[in-house]
């Protein structure tokens, strides 16, 4: 059985969405990753452009809110914002909590290009930790 991975972070718009994207992608489909938020907006398009541009769709991804997981074991929780963090609820199972705080894109103001730019750099800090949690991950 495929180990599950939960990512919160509170509008799963942005962070949270593009981290279950590539971590889908960079495990070729070998975990069971879901992303989840504690109070869930639509999914940002800059999140989804700044995935096509790696070539990930995450064009059908949909909000979701963390009560959607409640009561299910997960053998992983990472969130990627503090107050995620703050208000993560507890998990049967005791699953290994993992802490990355990221800054949000979503409130980064600007143009268009000055906030592309921050979704890419997000999403190259979260390829970065992704890597390094599947590297951790095989060590198992």
């Amino acid at each position: 059985m495929a180990q599950r991975i939960l990512i919160l972070c509170t509008g799963n718009s942005a962070r949270s969405q593009m981290a279950e994207g590539l971590l889908r992608f960079l495990s070729h489909g070998s975990l069971d990753v879901h992303s989840a938020g504690t109070k869930p907006v639509d999914v940002n398009p800059f999140a989804i452009e700044a995935m096509r541009e790696i070539g990930v769709d995450i064009s059908a991804h949909r909000s979701k809110s963390v009560a959607e997981f409640a009561g299910q074991k997960f053998d992983t929780v990472i969130t990627v914002c503090d107050s995620a963090a703050e208000h993560c609820p507890v998990f049967p199972g005791s699953p290994q909590r993992i802490h990355w705080s990221l800054p949000d894109p979503a409130a980064v103001p600007g143009s268009s290009e000055e906030r592309r730019a921050a979704f890419r750099q997000v999403r190259m800090q979260l390829e970065s930790r992704l890597r390094e949690f599947l590297a951790s991950v095989s060590r198992k």
